[in-house]
């Protein structure tokens, strides 16, 4: 059996067989440490190039379009002229031929170089989701790191290093590697009208009258409530690497967005 190039391990992964189901694209273990009573599937990304790792192997050692064990080059034109880099890969989902990992690969390099957007492009996914006691919860806590990163400054101490994103920058964020994307972007385009209303209330400035009372009822449950928004950026004025707005996303849709355009709800 091939083994991997980076750690030396034989090319597989050892799952509880209860977690199947949720293990992502090459797992996060690299085949090391086996134990009595776990499953044990292939986690082989066979490169271009001839060399084989495990994916979370590969993901600490990528180098952009260059494999990180031979240095050769591993990225190719696709017929429409954009760059991939292709692979063999086979995994718990079965053996897949040809499978251009590069999308994959740049947004763990990105994040790597910014840890601190991984809260972010989880909260984007969230609101793609539906989520809204997820997104509630990621808020709440955000609240609360804040106000003790505070407390830290009275009482002298540095708290936190690095860039700190608070409630406010959560909300209004938008992914530089997906298409500039913010929450109310995604939640338009995933047809979620709960998180989208929740996204209103807290981060932009429509009429308060237009919201439904069961939104304020259940944004009281949920212990949140639209707080002061002076000089702060109206969500619905964000607007993606094309251009467009979450109404612009809302005509193309339609659907449960039918009624919405020209109404102000998505465009300040």
């Amino acid at each position: 059996m091939s083994t991997c190039v980076a750690c030396q391990q034989p090319l597989l992964i050892e799952l509880e067989p209860e977690e199947d189901e949720d293990v992502e694209m090459g797992g996060s273990s690299s085949g090391k440490g086996r134990a009595v009573g776990l499953e044990t599937v292939p986690d082989d990304v066979h490169l271009n190039c001839g060399c084989h790792f495990h994916w979370q192997c590969l993901l600490e050692a990528y180098q952009i379009t260059q494999c990180p064990n031979c240095g050769k080059e591993i990225a190719s034109h696709s017929p429409n002229g954009c760059m991939q880099v292709l692979c063999d890969l086979d995994n718990e989902g079965g053996a897949q031929t040809n499978l251009d990992i590069l999308p994959l690969l740049s947004e763990e390099s990105y994040l790597k170089a910014y840890p601190e957007e991984r809260k972010c492009r989880a909260f984007l996914e969230f609101c793609r989701e539906g989520d809204v006691n997820a997104i509630v919860g990621m808020l709440q806590d955000e609240e609360e790191e804040e106000e003790e990163e505070e407390e830290d400054e009275e009482m002298g101490d540095g708290g936190h290093h690095g860039k700190r994103i608070g409630p406010d920058e959560l909300l209004r964020y938008q992914d530089p590697i997906g298409d500039m994307h913010s929450g109310l972007h995604a939640s338009v385009q995933a047809g979620s009208r709960e998180v989208a209303w929740l996204l209103l209330l807290l981060a932009s400035n429509l009429d308060l009258q237009q919201f439904p009372p069961q939104v304020f009822q259940e944004a009281e449950a949920l212990g949140i409530m639209r707080g002061d928004l002076a000089g702060k950026i109206d969500i619905r004025t964000l607007k993606d690497v094309n251009g467009k707005s979450a109404e612009d996303i809302a005509l193309e849709v339609g659907g449960v967005w039918s009624g919405w355009p020209g109404t102000g709800r998505l465009s300040a």
